[in-house]
């Protein structure tokens, strides 16, 4: 327990001992007093500190964050059997050992039951109050938490997704530029055809590079138009087959990726007149593939591997499909995955995110509605059974709203967390199943 929590319970057991004092005491003098204080401090401190350790035992073991329900359980038991424990042990150092009033034989045969029945009663009240309290401070902590860590994941995922993206301008480029420098110097007029398309193709790049998924038509128009560039440099030494089914081409995939794989096509394997390189795009079981005749280049520097790694890492971010790479001795073949949606990378699974968000919001009202429901009856009930007892002692009315109002706090209780929305969607769940099969 906290340093703020001894000051609280040492203000209830000066205001308990005032009210008792003025309210029950007949003799009002200084001993008296003392001893209200006394035994107001003893009831306050035994059970407030009792209650404390039970609820950061609680805490501890079954977070309210992790299992609710289970929690929710645990606490009315654990609070009932503390309760009743200390209510005992205090009415019996009060009236056996500082009262005298009775001896411990008469205190246990059941002379004190009401006694021990009220108290109980008043401390369970105020017991379900301020764990009902600390409830509304776990889940003002925990979505205080949960909020900031999606902050972080979507920024994270943000800045990741725009590291990937820049990689492509300085890749495309660097590629670009070295065509060119070859085509200067083996044919001056069509380098400038080259540096115009290259302006085409670059332009499309600067369109394309802020966008998450493109149209499977776009990027294989633009693959055609960089084809044909390669085709300027290499001639017949590289031959492009183009089959992609016409559904497809309404579909999506990652922006300027076909593009790579064309340079790792080039980049990676010799190609001649000779012994030509075969480059293939189709469509194959939801996914569209580029491959090529293996004729590996040696190299002197080892690939970074930045072209792959950059389309498997933004594909990752986008959906759970993954990129396939086959090799073998006679071909190379990568597998890009073709979506039937366009996503946002900030919002990945929007829909499902949306819907999970939802009914944990509308969980979460009807969970603060119940504890709003108990703390209200944690404050009504003890006051009107205050009232009670001063105004008429000898007719006990209070009974009839404790009761009453305390079945409707079980069957709130029992529907937010025995039964809930959980019943709800198996019979609707069970329904539906009927109806399809007939």
């Amino acid at each position: 327990m906290k340093r703020k929590d001894f000051i609280t319970l040492i203000w209830i057991s000066l205001a308990t001992s005032l009210f008792f004092f003025f309210v029950f005491t007949d003799e009002k003098n200084i001993e008296g007093f003392l001893f209200t204080i006394l035994i107001s401090s003893m009831y306050s401190f035994v059970l407030g500190i009792g209650n404390g350790l039970l609820n950061d035992f609680l805490n501890k073991k079954f977070p309210w964050s992790e299992t609710t329900t289970k929690r929710a359980v645990i606490s009315i038991v654990s609070i009932l059997i503390i309760n009743i424990i200390l209510v005992y042990f205090c009415n019996y150092m009060n009236f056996v050992v500082f009262q005298k009033s009775a001896t411990t034989e008469e205190y246990f045969s059941g002379k004190y039951n009401y006694a021990n029945w009220f108290t109980i009663n008043i401390a369970l009240l105020i017991s379900a109050f301020l764990h009902a309290k600390n409830f509304m401070e776990e889940l003002k902590k925990t979505s205080k938490k949960e909020v900031v860590e999606q902050k972080l994941i979507a920024k994270s995922a943000n800045a990741q997704f725009e590291s990937l993206k820049n990689q492509l301008d300085p890749h495309f480029l660097f590629n670009s530029l070295n065509v060119l420098s070859s085509l200067i110097d083996e044919n001056p007029n069509q380098a400038q055809k080259f540096t115009a398309s290259m302006s085409k193709i670059y332009r499309y790049v600067l369109e394309q590079k802020d966008k998450e998924l493109v149209t499977v038509e776009d990027e294989i128009e633009f693959a055609k138009t960089y084809c044909d560039l390669l085709k300027t440099r290499f001639e017949d030494s590289v031959d492009f087959v183009f089959d992609v089914k016409k559904e497809d081409y309404r579909l999506f995939v990652v922006p300027l990726s076909l593009q790579l794989l064309l340079e790792n096509c080039i980049k990676h394997n010799f190609a001649t007149s000779s012994k030509p390189l075969n480059i293939k795009i189709f469509s194959e079981n939801g996914t569209l593939c580029i491959e090529n005749n293996l004729q590996v280049r040696e190299q002197i520097k080892e690939s970074s591997g930045i072209g792959l790694a950059n389309i498997v890492q933004r594909y990752s971010l986008l959906t759970k499909r993954n990129v396939f790479i086959e090799k073998s001795e006679d071909y190379f073949k990568v597998k890009l995955p073709v979506l039937e949606s366009k996503p946002n990378v900030i919002n990945i699974k929007t829909e499902n995110n949306d819907m999970a968000y939802e009914r944990a919001q509308k969980r979460v009202k009807e969970i603060k509605s119940f504890y709003g429901n108990l703390i209200s009856y944690c404050i009504v009930i003890p006051f009107l059974v205050i009232l009670n007892l001063i105004t008429s002692p000898k007719s006990l009315w209070f009974y009839f709203p404790m009761l009453g109002w305390g079945i409707g706090v079980v069957a709130h209780g029992m529907s937010v967390f025995a039964m809930g929305k959980n019943w709800e969607e198996k019979k609707i769940r069970e329904i539906l199943e009927k109806q399809n099969k007939k």
